[in-house]
């Protein structure tokens, strides 16, 4: 993993004004123009910063009495011990696409690297709770656009979001994780060695102090960040109260790209996707559909990313191919056989291979530790 950069200059006068009651990033990037810099605005008076628009002297006086709360110098220490550097946006490292959004994160944590690569990054979002369609589509959209060079972006949470990193480290590309919680903690906790291997080869960043819970509040406001690290975003399966068209109106807020990928028409978690394309966005097939989407930028990659999908595409099936042709043993070979692209139960396995459960248990095994299969929760299986 990449050594922790240094901190940006005067990080704890930052951290100060950013942790202090009734200032968001809205208010402190008022208070920056109007007092010139965070040691101006840490020091005004209750009258100066009443004289701000919207703020008032009520809310002026609670910005004064808890400006010094927050224990800069501990969370510094906490950040050090984590391997967890912090920028603020007047540092030229800080992602120059997320600091064009209207509202962006005064202050940055970040555990891993960014890279130049980042600023020709895609979000893929998405349903918690998706299909098995909507995991392989997320993978596949991830596994090609990284081999073409794109860095992914997502939240890391269970399902479509978990899929979209998993399908950007099988590419060897970069992908970035944005949490809502702090760097301290990870969530969902299952998905702790997905955090580590994304810092190794991206970065998990947080707008949030290190020890920050997981609370629902802070979602929307991580998913304005996905958007805003973006040229544009996919969205994958979703409700119609997923937190991924959360995501995707910050993208058009932003005036940023919004693509769907279809799914069926009578599963609730197309609805959102469903939705999107109705109102305008673009219905995506392919990464060749993302180029395009893409607009001129899309143009000048377009043949960059269809060689690169290609030739990724051509290195799963040979993979796939090799895989195929490994020796099986006679129950491995008939369980096989029987499964497809759909779930099965390991009882439904049973009753159709006619094989003992013991041998149907062993094999399963098997052909997992071989690359064929998956397993999924409730004892299902399903080939690869």
């Amino acid at each position: 993993m990449a050594k922790p950069q240094p901190n940006s200059v005067d990080t704890e006068k930052w951290l100060k004004l950013i942790r202090t009651d009734r200032v968001g990033p809205s208010t402190f990037a008022k208070f920056i123009k109007h007092f010139g810099s965070v040691d101006r605005a840490l020091g005004a008076s209750v009258s100066e910063l009443a004289k701000i628009d919207g703020v008032g002297f009520k809310i002026a006086e609670r910005i004064a009495a808890t400006r010094a709360k927050f224990d800069a110098t501990a969370e510094l220490e906490l950040a050090q011990k984590l391997g967890v550097w912090i920028i603020s946006l007047d540092d030229k490292r800080y992602p120059p696409v997320l600091k064009q959004i209207y509202d962006p994160p005064p202050v940055l944590y970040i555990k891993g690297n960014l890279t130049r690569q980042d600023n020709l990054c895609i979000s893929i979002v998405g349903s918690r709770y998706c299909s098995l369609y909507g995991q392989e589509q997320s993978s596949r959209f991830a596994h090609f656009l990284s081999s073409a060079g794109f860095t992914i972006c997502s939240g890391m949470a269970r399902g479509i979001d978990t899929a979209a990193h998993q399908g950007a480290l099988s590419a060897g590309g970069r992908t970035i994780a944005v949490q809502g919680c702090g760097l301290a903690n990870i969530f969902p906790p299952e998905n702790k060695k997905l955090f580590e291997l994304i810092a190794e080869s991206g970065a998990c960043i947080s707008e949030l102090p290190l020890r920050y819970e997981p609370l629902s509040e802070n979602f929307p406001p991580r998913n304005r960040i996905i958007a805003g690290l973006s040229l544009g975003t996919i969205v994958v399966e979703a409700g119609l109260n997923s937190g991924a068209l959360i995501t995707a109106r910050a993208a058009l807020e932003y005036n940023r790209e919004v693509m769907a990928v279809p799914g069926k028409i009578d599963s609730p978690l197309s609805k959102g996707a469903h939705q999107l394309i109705k109102q305008g966005a673009k219905l995506i097939e392919s990464v060749e559909d993302v180029t395009e989407a893409l607009g001129y930028i899309g143009e000048q990659l377009q043949d960059h990313v269809s060689a690169a999908a290609t030739k990724a595409s051509e290195s799963m099936e040979r993979s796939l191919f090799d895989a195929r042709n490994l020796k099986l043993s006679g129950p491995e070979k008939t369980i096989y056989e029987c499964l497809d692209k759909e779930p099965s139960h390991i009882e439904q396995i049973i009753a159709d291979t006619e094989l003992k459960a013991g041998s149907v248990n062993a094999a399963l095994i098997s052909l997992r530790l071989k690359g064929l299969i998956k397993q999924l929760p409730g004892s299902l299986f399903v080939k690869r």
